[in-house]
């Protein structure tokens, strides 16, 4: 065998190697996850928004009030904690959000969520325990949603934005439940 398929056969071998030492030790990238990560972007002239989060499923289970229970923090989806990035500076209800990426956790409530925007990034969304990683110390914003019953069923955790004439709705929807975070450009008093 010559020098160059040695160099070649043992090349291939490292790969394959850090490869199976990746899946094995930090993530199993041959299997599909069971909540699959996605992201989701808006563009409207200069303004960019990229949410970066992880959809479970509903899959027969009670949902708010259950799996995800009420009145605590959520990491809004599964596995690593859900980012928002935005490239200018907005406003939600009057509060400023300046350009940056955030991590976003909530408290749903029956009627109403509590939407938090926290400026540290966490590894992951829950420690050892299944306890939220979310510090409240990081805060930028704190603001209550109102909750919209839905009259269908959304199978998969779903974040998106909602275009309107002067605003952006940042929205989240699973199983029966919607809500929506105004987002502005200008501030409105």
């Amino acid at each position: 065998m010559n020098t160059f398929l040695k160099r070649l056969l043992i090349v291939l071998s490292i790969i394959a190697l850090g490869l199976f030492l990746y899946s094995y030790f930090v993530e199993n990238i041959f299997e599909t996850r069971l909540s699959p990560k996605d992201t989701v972007e808006y563009e409207s002239n200069n303004l960019k928004l990229k949410v970066t989060y992880n959809r479970p499923y509903k899959k027969g289970r009670e949902i708010f009030g259950g799996l995800v229970p009420f009145n605590k923090v959520w990491r809004t989806g599964a596995n690593e904690a859900t980012t928002f990035s935005t490239n200018e500076p907005l406003y939600i209800k009057g509060f400023k959000i300046p350009i940056g990426e955030y991590t976003i956790w909530t408290v749903p409530k029956d009627s109403v969520w509590q939407v938090m925007f926290n400026t540290k990034k966490y590894p992951w969304g829950v420690d050892a325990e299944m306890r939220p990683m979310w510090d409240p110390n990081y805060d930028l914003l704190e603001i209550d949603v109102p909750v919209k019953k839905l009259d269908s069923v959304v199978e998969q955790f779903t974040i998106g934005f909602d275009d309107k004439s002067d605003e952006v709705d940042f929205t989240m929807a699973w199983d029966q439940t919607k809500i929506a975070v105004p987002l502005s450009l200008h501030k409105k008093e």
